[in-house]
């Protein structure tokens, strides 16, 4: 005997609740975008509950604000706390690479999900930790995007606004109400901003901006003439403006392909230590030059231009003291935080000095033997192995790295700076023995000096990656192809800290050499 079971028809209530999800990065303003949307659903007759997750998986402070509102009944529904694949009306991003998670999260779908969010970039931590470009492609996010919502909504909400002198949150909001994604009227919206009592007329101009990009009506911006690029100037005593004169005569004088790097290189050494170092710079480069030819255009010499100048600005415990009491970078952070006048700034700087960085900034001949003593380096690292929080809007903490950052005088003494000189010939010596058998190996050589950036452990890092494709110069000698391994090497290298790629890369070379 065969039942048939009654099949449940669908709750017309539960088909009414419209379910909306809002990832954004702290600092954006996603909370006050959620309390916006909720207070104006129950403004206009709907009951409506806002919930949200912290994550810190892709960057610190990456939160998702869900909310799902439903038009009041005899019974109120019972509301979801979070979002689920394939079950999301509206998705806002305030991010491009969040519009990216949202399609891999499967929270955006062709059948149903309007889709709105902002071009602009706020890197995420994967992206910032690679040692090369990490960067991830935008476009291809773009792409992902129009395939999987059935309504995209894609403009630069962070630009227009801070033009309208407020916060993404604002223009998001706009863009939800010009989709048309809600039923509810331009005006509902507004009276929600009006009902914050907070910034209310900087956020209404980029509602009404982000309303006008949701339909396709963006801001006319007028084309600003290109700016000529203003030549290297250093302001200084008259001494030592004459020394710059003469060392920029003297950059002058070099080949077109090699000048313009070269003279951006002896601007770096010369803001790195004074005109006298930015003079050994140029007698490097004269060495390099006298060893290369125009039948190759110089292109040994415009990358040893770039990449011995790198070699000399390295970065030691003075220059990072130095940087971070520079007014330009104190200015550059009042900026970014948009701080006014009228508002206090409390600057953390986070420091982790090793025992060799301690080491480093003693007298050359003390620091090679503290060096070379394990007892006490073991006492260096048990003192100073630690991270320390220096609150540099203070005075102490500031006057401490100012008193740092003014040991220029000092460095050229110090056991790191003995160090870096050693490994800077010992590098080119090794690039320019390949330069008469195979010019194009020792031009992909000097380019690995490009492993070595940073300091404390991701300069180690860097090193011990630096000597890794150097060494595997040795085994590739004398083939024809060795110059294009050795550019794979150090592409392999860039693409993650930990040198998997690397490792596999010196596996193959080793498998046919």
């Amino acid at each position: 005997m065969n039942m048939v079971l009654p099949q449940k028809t669908p709750d017309a209530r539960v088909e009414k609740i419209i379910k909306l999800a809002v990832m954004a990065v702290g600092g954006q303003g996603g909370g006050v975008l959620t309390g916006w949307i909720e207070a104006m659903a129950r403004a206009e007759g709907y009951v409506s509950q806002a919930t949200s997750v912290a994550g810190v998986a892709q960057r610190t402070g990456a939160t998702i604000y869900y909310v799902e509102m439903a038009p009041k009944g005899a019974l109120d529904p019972v509301f979801a706390l979070a979002p689920a694949a394939g079950d999301v009306d509206v998705l806002i991003a305030a991010e491009m690479m969040e519009v990216g998670r949202a399609v891999m999260r499967g929270f955006v779908t062709p059948d149903r999900t309007t889709l709105i969010g902002s071009t602009h970039r706020a890197l995420a931590v994967s992206e910032k930790m690679a040692p090369g470009d990490g960067i991830a492609d935008a476009d291809e996010v773009r792409a992902a995007a129009e395939i999987a919502a059935q309504h995209l909504i894609l403009a630069d909400m962070e630009g227009l606004a801070v033009g309208q002198g407020s916060v993404i949150s604002a223009s998001l909001f706009g863009a939800l109400a010009g989709s048309g994604a809600l039923p509810f009227p331009r005006e509902a919206y507004e009276a929600a901003i009006r009902a914050g009592g907070k910034g209310v007329e900087p956020s209404l101009r980029a509602f009404a901006v982000g309303f006008d990009a949701a339909q396709g009506k963006l801001p006319e911006t007028p084309q600003a003439p290109e700016e000529e690029v203003a030549p290297f100037r250093l302001v200084g005593p008259e001494k030592l403006q004459a020394e710059w004169a003469t060392l920029v005569a003297r950059a002058d004088r070099l080949p077109e392909p090699v000048h313009d790097l070269a003279l951006a290189g002896l601007a770096k050494v010369v803001n790195f230590q004074d005109c006298a170092y930015g003079a050994l710079y140029l007698d490097r480069l004269d060495t390099v030059l006298a060893r290369d030819d125009a039948a190759h255009d110089w292109a040994l010499s415009a990358a040893a231009a770039k990449y011995i100048a790198n070699a000399m600005a390295y970065d030691d415990i003075i220059r990072v003291a130095d940087l971070k009491t520079r007014a330009p970078r104190l200015s550059h952070i009042r900026h970014e935080m948009r701080a006014g006048d009228e508002n206090l700034l409390q600057l953390t700087e986070y420091f982790h000095p090793r025992a060799e960085e301690i080491a480093g900034l003693m007298p050359a001949r003390l620091g090679a033997k503290v060096e070379a003593s394990e007892t006490w380096m073991c006492r260096l690292n048990r003192w100073f192995d630690k991270g320390r929080r220096l609150r540099t809007d203070r005075l102490p903490a500031f006057l401490m790295l100012h008193f740092l950052g003014g040991l220029k005088g000092y460095r050229l003494r110090t056991h790191r700076h003995a160090l870096e000189v050693a490994h800077l010939e010992d590098w080119l010596r090794r690039c320019l023995a390949e330069v008469e058998t195979d010019y194009a190996l020792a031009v992909e050589l000097v380019k690995c000096r490009r492993l070595i950036k940073g300091y404390s452990d991701t300069h180690a890092r860097g090193l011990g990656k630096f000597d890794r494709v150097m060494d595997a110069a040795d085994l590739l000698r004398g083939r024809d192809d060795a110059a294009d391994w050795i550019a794979r090497l150090r592409e392999a290298a860039l693409q993650d800290a930990d040198g998997k790629a690397l490792d596999g890369a010196i596996a193959t070379v080793r498998s046919f050499v």
